[in-house]
């Protein structure tokens, strides 16, 4: 193992959820006996672009878009012609997840900072001929990056893993960048998950964590620069990931006391 690997370092698949066996299997037409070299293979090439954990582990693989309880909605408004941006969205496994379903994958973006991840999705899900999903590398603080275009024009915003690498502040900054590419009008989405902890408050120089309260304040403070009203609902889960990575025998400093999966949809109603 080479000494760039981080804690919790995977090296083989040991168990793919029921929905990426079948994603891989109907969507990416590759035999089941290939998929887990195939998906490793590329996994190895996407962490040298840039080493998340969320590669190491394959945490990439669990789907996050259908976690949320509102992905049937979501679903169905990409199919009535809502547009849809999945932002920090590393290969773009959770578009392949709604584009499988039904959606129209025109009416689907993808944005990363690494270009090397939007390019390394096609590999990963063998549709380069056939997805018609707009990719955009970019900065999500460039206020004249690519982003820019869609100002005005997106529905629904998924945000997976992504808030909580930022600051407080980046992290406010981020968001309210974020609302600059609503559609101006009631019901607008933003929905995602990230890992969050019991007690708010930053981790380390760089890092942040929110907690339900924490991030429904954030939204207040978004609404009152704006003009805007948002409904929050945000939850903790109940693992503890702390705890989880001790008994796995891991030594995460990203995972500290009290760190659980911040799950949350936030609707524009006002």
């Amino acid at each position: 193992m080479a000494d760039t690997h981080p804690p919790g370092w995977t090296e083989e698949i040991k168990d793919l959820t029921p929905e990426a066996q079948e994603l891989f299997e109907n969507y990416s037409k590759i035999s089941s006996d290939e998929i887990k070299p195939h998906i490793k293979k590329i996994r190895d090439e996407a962490f040298k672009i840039h080493p998340y954990p969320c590669l190491a582990t394959f945490a990439f693989l669990e789907l996050m878009d259908t976690q949320s309880p509102i992905y049937n909605e979501v679903l169905n408004r990409l199919k009535n012609g809502a547009k849809y941006l999945d932002i920090g969205c590393c290969v773009g496994q959770d578009i392949r997840k709604l584009v499988y379903d039904g959606a129209p994958s025109e009416n689907t973006y993808g944005s990363d900072l690494e270009k090397g991840f939007l390019d390394m999705g096609y590999d990963l899900f063998l549709d380069r001929e056939t997805l018609r999903t707009t990719f955009i590398a970019a900065d999500v603080f460039d206020s004249e990056s690519e982003l820019s275009k869609l100002e005005g024009k997106i529905h629904i915003i998924h945000a997976a893993l992504f808030l909580h690498l930022f600051t407080e502040e980046q992290c406010f900054q981020a968001v309210k960048r974020m609302v600059k590419l609503f559609e101006d009008e009631k019901n607008v989405l933003f929905i995602g998950k990230q890992l969050g902890r019991v007690e708010a408050g930053p981790i380390s120089e760089h890092r942040y964590r929110h907690n339900d309260e924490s991030f429904a304040n954030l939204w207040k403070q978004i609404g009152d620069e704006t003009g805007m009203k948002w409904e929050v609902d945000a939850k903790l889960e109940d693992e503890d990931l702390y705890e989880m990575a001790a008994k796995m025998g891991m030594k995460a400093n990203f995972l500290p006391e009290g760190t659980r999966y911040l799950t949350f949809s936030v609707r524009r109603v006002a």
